[in-house]
């Protein structure tokens, strides 16, 4: 009996069961796909994929065949890819969306651009799930390799896109979700492969899709690098080989003589501040340029300074995006994180570079309290951590800076720091600040006006 989802057969209310109830989204599909396969046409079932499916049962594919065929074996694939144009790119690829590890559920496959598999990443169960179906190196999942698919789709209309269970033609395919998207020559446009994340149904996410297309967007602005390098390589081959001048690794990184200074470099050059104080979070360069920061990104740095051991990406997953966040989402972020810090986040765990540490100004802050010097940490700290954050996790660790700060205001007694504390925002509602200090210096015009502001600000919160 087919099941049927009332109002909603064919529409986008009907998708979104593959997010909010992917098993009953199967089950519809897999009864949309007996129906079609039976020479029915069912609106569950794209058009450009019915279209598919018939094209493949033409070409003598079955649905219940699960053997693609093998353009070659995997030893010779291994020494294909080392002379691959993606193969620049593959790293990065894996740290973003590769999971290797022995809970890890899905598969990240590369293939060239006619879907034959070059690359594969993911743990030991995910592995033995793609073996079973012969999704393994050598193999040509385009079309006419195993019938409809992600990657076939990929290769067919040239855009991103995803397959849920049914929408394969391969019955024994029913059981995964894939997310596909091309990858271009960044200068050329052309077709050079496809990324595939695919793995049980329960793993696809709203957010599939768009990491993908990160990581894709990654890959090519990599090939771009590496295009762009060798052009200017080419360039200056000739006239540096004839003497006409120093070669750009004579003139230091940037061009210039000698190494400059700083603690870290990113694109722009040595990081001399990174700014987690306030509601604009920034890296500030040497040469004075400032690459703001995503509150995404602060958020991950500012929890980076907060452990000395690191966080896996699991760790950093829960901490930012709670039950939902995935490894997958923090490598995308560390990425472009990455690409504003340079290489000061080492992986497994992710870490700060120390020096980067100390030029952190919320750590400065906090430097200046180890060593008792309050009135230094008072004006370092000028406003609270990350404000605009909302993420748990960092609002404790602003509530334990500010409870420090206004600790060692309150044990310095010194009335100079206790004015300064109130006149600031975060010590404007400090009723005990205002008695220690009409302690220190009695009645005061100035004292009176703190505690008026402090009683206003206690009155509008309750």
């Amino acid at each position: 009996m087919t099941e049927v989802i009332s109002g909603t057969s064919g529409t986008g209310a009907t998708a979104a069961l593959r997010f909010s109830d992917p098993e009953r989204y199967a089950r519809m599909l897999r009864h949309a796909h007996e129906d079609v396969i039976g020479g029915g046409n069912r609106a569950e079932i794209a058009v450009g994929i019915q279209e598919s499916w018939r094209r493949s049962l033409a070409l003598g594919i079955s649905p219940d065949q699960h053997s693609p065929h093998h353009v070659r074996e995997p030893a010779e694939v291994r020494a294909l890819r080392r002379e691959h144009p993606l193969s620049p790119a593959i790293p990065a690829l894996t740290e973003l969306l590769g999971d290797d590890s022995d809970g890890g559920r899905q598969l990240l496959i590369i293939t060239d651009a006619a879907g034959e598999v070059l690359w594969r990443v993911g743990g030991r169960n995910a592995l033995a799930q793609a073996d079973s179906l012969e999704f393994t190196e050598g193999a040509d999942w385009s079309e006419s390799g195993i019938g409809t698919n992600a990657i076939s789709e990929v290769l067919r209309t040239g855009s991103a896109g995803q397959l849920f269970s049914a929408e394969h033609l391969v019955r024994t395919h029913h059981d995964w979700a894939c997310t596909a998207a091309p990858i271009r020559h960044p200068l050329t446009g052309e077709l050079l492969g496809v990324l595939d994340v695919s793995g049980p149904l329960t793993t696809l996410t709203p957010d599939s899709l768009r990491m993908v297309r990160c990581a894709v967007r990654a890959a090519e602005e990599i090939l771009g690098s590496r295009a762009a390098g060798a052009r200017r390589t080419s360039a200056i081959a000739g006239p540096a080989a004839a003497g006409a001048g120093p070669t750009a690794a004579g003139r230091g990184e940037h061009g210039t003589q000698g190494g400059g200074s700083g603690v870290g470099h990113g694109p722009a050059g040595a990081i001399a501040g990174i700014e987690l104080l306030g509601e604009t979070p920034a890296v500030v360069h040497s040469d004075g340029r400032r690459a703001p920061l995503t509150l995404r990104r602060a958020e991950i740095l500012v929890l980076l300074c907060s452990r000395q051991q690191g966080f896996s990406a699991d760790e950093l997953a829960y901490e930012l995006y709670g039950e939902t966040g995935t490894a997958a989402n923090v490598r995308i972020e560390m990425h472009r994180l990455r690409a504003v810090l340079g290489s000061v986040i080492t992986s497994n765990p992710y870490q700060l570079a120390g020096p980067v540490r100390a030029v952190v100004d919320a750590n400065q802050v906090l430097a200046a309290l180890r060593s008792g010097k309050a009135g230094e940490a008072l004006a370092r700290y000028r406003a609270p951590l990350l404000s605009r954050s909302t993420a748990e996790a960092v609002e404790l660790l602003r509530e334990e800076l500010n409870a420090a700060v206004r600790t060692a205001l309150l044990t310095d007694s010194s009335s100079t720091a206790l004015s300064q504390w109130l006149a600031s925002d975060m010590g404007a509602a400090d009723t005990d600040a205002v008695a220690a200090l009409e302690r220190l210096v009695g009645a005061d015009p100035q004292v009176a006006a703190f505690a008026a502001r402090a009683r206003r600000l206690d009155a509008a919160l309750l």
